[in-house]
């Protein structure tokens, strides 16, 4: 399927989000927000490209400081 802003509601794009929060709502210790993360996908303002993207710059600044 093809995830895409262009491609899905709002609603499909909260559902994949959904499917992809682990079963106990955190990522072990580290404080993640995944519906953060993902926020501009959910509102179609970024594709999920962009916010992974975004996300891998954010912690690799944060793992050098």
């Amino acid at each position: 399927m093809d995830y895409s802003i262009k491609n899905t509601t709002k609603e499909q794009r909260i559902e994949l989000i959904k499917s992809w929060q682990p079963e106990d709502e955190s990522f072990d210790d580290n404080d993640l927000d995944i519906w953060e993360i993902y926020r501009d996908y959910i509102d179609g303002k970024k594709e999920i490209a962009e916010c992974n993207a975004e996300f891998a710059k954010r912690t690799d600044y944060m793992a050098e400081n």
